[in-house]
C-alpha cells in the first residue's frame, strides 16, 4: 500500500510518499502553492492508494486542492504531537554530529525545515493502524 501524506501549513507543506513494504519513497517540503503540482507528479509515478492530510493549520484548503488535482477521496487525520515526533524522526535519520550528539534531542531543532517528517509520521501511523486491524 502506498500512502501520500500531507502536513499542511500556512506557507509550506510537508509531503511524504510511504509504502508499507518499501518505507519512505519520497519526501519533500514545498511551498503551499506547489502542493497540487508535486502531488500530481508523484501520483503519475506511484500507485497511491490513500491520501492523508493532517487536520490542523489550513487543512481544509489543502483538502479541496488535492480533491481537484488528484480526483480521489482524502482522509483528514489527527496530527496531535506529530511535530515533536517528526523532530525525533529527523534526528534518527540525521544524527547530530560533534558536540551536538551529547545534547538532548528534545532541546535541539533541526537545521532545516522538517515538515516532510511530520507527513512521514502521519503515513506510518496510518499504516500501523491498518496492520493492527488486519
Amino acid at each position: 500500500m502506498v500512502i501520500l501524506a500531507v502536513d499542511p501549513g500556512s506557507k509550506k507543506c510537508g509531503l511524504a510518499l510511504v509504502s508499507g513494504n518499501r518505507g519512505i519513497l519520497r519526501r519533500s517540503v514545498v511551498a503551499r502553492e506547489r502542493v497540487g503540482e508535486v502531488c500530481r507528479q508523484w501520483s503519475d509515478l506511484f500507485p497511491i492508494e490513500r491520501v492523508l492530510v493532517g487536520g490542523s493549520t489550513g487543512s481544509q484548503a489543502v483538502v479541496s486542492l488535492l480533491e481537484r488535482e488528484l480526483q480521489r477521496p482524502i482522509s483528514v487525520v489527527d496530527e496531535t504531537h506529530s511535530t515533536e515526533r517528526a523532530r525525533l524522526r529527523y534526528f534518527k535519520d540525521h544524527p547530530p554530529q560533534g558536540w551536538r550528539r551529547w545534547w538532548p534531542l528534545g532541546l535541539q531543532v533541526p537545521p532545516e525545515p522538517y515538515d516532510d517528517y511530520a507527513a512521514v509520521v502521519l503515513a506510518e501511523d496510518y499504516l500501523a493502524s491498518q496492520a493492527l486491524e488486519a
